[in-house]
């Protein structure tokens, strides 16, 4: 095994315990405030420093050797949910979707309306809920959030009533995560997405602070609207050279994603992620003897997009956990969120061999090559890595 980027060995139950509390939080996009606090929170109680923006996005940073070509990995706090469009004359709430799923997945869940006098509990129901009053009606209704509504778990018959609870348009609706650890490590929930990144960018972050110092500052970044868009646009600074994004595979027929091991994307519908720094992982990934899929993703953002469409001039990668179901009921596996914490460990560990990326702008001398040449090997490391 190469001695460049060795990988540190994980705290399982931290990690599952980290990612139990943390789906205990609502955190729909838009309502982020205190699952904010509670990362917060775990970094002091790690020591680590933290920078916190005005809206709410964490910059931790892990000290190495040197400041300037900094590397990143980013995940996302915020989750999907709903949001109150408007208040009907039969006391029920119509909404619409935070974030992009299907109103299929909706239908029965249960959720907590967030109102200017307290929360309620309540039920996404279709319009026509009862098979004793509709029959075969139930089954013909179309699926979408124009066919469903939230009924609300207190007195409220009219929009009166629904005015004296003080719930308003625009009022947050956050989704139950049902939560399910089973004893041969799959764990099933919804808002895995992206709940089980941030567990398992703090497990890697605490099996490091007892590793060697890496070769410089590793920046631990969690996002507040990665499920709209916005992602980790507003959060880098100058010294950031890569960044190494954290979320969900798609383990579906047609994709070659596994709910076992680590899922490198190769592209999304934002496009091919960086040639150097996604064969960097995944030649980590064969030197530590970490399972490792490669997969392309259709239908798909992530934290990096918004960066590099903002004009953030950084390496990118997506290093994924393998969900099934995403966007829905979810399932994972435990081995691929150690799987991906340990990759981390080693990337940020590993040497940087892309020096140039120290500078923002350069000549030619340090810039990577590609391999062109059918005939010839692998292209030489330094062209690889970053």
């Amino acid at each position: 095994m190469s001695a460049d980027g060795i990988r540190v060995d994980i705290d399982v139950q931290y990690l599952q315990q980290t990612l139990a509390a943390l789906l205990e939080i609502p955190s729909p996009t838009g309502f982020t405030d205190n699952i904010v606090r509670h990362v917060c929170t775990e970094l002091d109680a790690l020591g680590v420093s933290y920078d916190l923006t005005r809206r709410g996005a964490i910059r931790a940073r892990l000290p190495g050797a040197q400041r300037a070509g900094a590397r990143a990995i980013v995940s996302h706090v915020d989750t999907l949910g709903a949001q109150v469009k408007s208040l009907k004359p039969n006391g029920r709430l119509e909404l619409v979707p935070i974030g992009t799923w299907s109103a299929r997945f909706a239908e029965g869940a249960r959720t907590t309306i967030f109102s200017g006098k307290g929360a309620y509990r309540g039920t996404i129901l279709p319009l026509k809920a009862s098979g004793h009053t509709y029959g075969d009606g139930v089954d013909e209704l179309p699926i979408g959030w124009d066919y469903v509504e939230l009924r609300v778990d207190a007195r409220a018959g009219s929009v009166e009533q629904l005015d004296a609870l003080g719930i308003e348009i625009g009022d947050i609706v956050a989704i139950d995560p049902l939560p399910e650890f089973t004893e041969s490590g799959y764990i099933v929930s919804r808002h895995l997405d992206n709940k089980a990144g941030v567990a398992l960018m703090l497990a890697a972050l605490r099996a490091l602070l007892d590793a060697p110092e890496p070769p410089v500052d590793v920046y631990w970044l969690f996002t507040i609207a990665e499920e709209v868009g916005h992602g980790a646009a507003a959060i880098l600074v100058p010294e950031i050279a890569s960044m190494v994004a954290v979320d969900n595979g798609t383990s579906a027929p047609g994709q070659n994603s596994s709910e076992f091991g680590v899922t490198l994307s190769m592209a999304d519908m934002s496009g091919p992620f960086d040639y150097h720094l996604t064969r960097k992982l995944a030649e980590l990934c064969h030197e530590n003897d970490i399972r490792m899929r490669k997969d392309v993703f259709r239908y798909y953002r992530s934290d990096s997009a918004s960066a590099i469409e903002a004009g953030a001039d950084v390496r990118t990668a997506l290093a994924t956990f393998g969900v099934d179901a995403s966007h829905g009921y979810e399932r994972i596996h435990m081995h691929a969120l150690r799987s991906l914490a340990e990759l981390l460990t080693a990337y940020a560990l590993s040497t940087v061999e892309i020096t140039r990326d120290e500078r923002e702008t350069g000549d030619l001398e340090g810039f990577t090559r590609q391999p062109t040449d059918p005939a010839s090997s692998a292209a030489p490391a330094s062209s690889r890595r970053t």
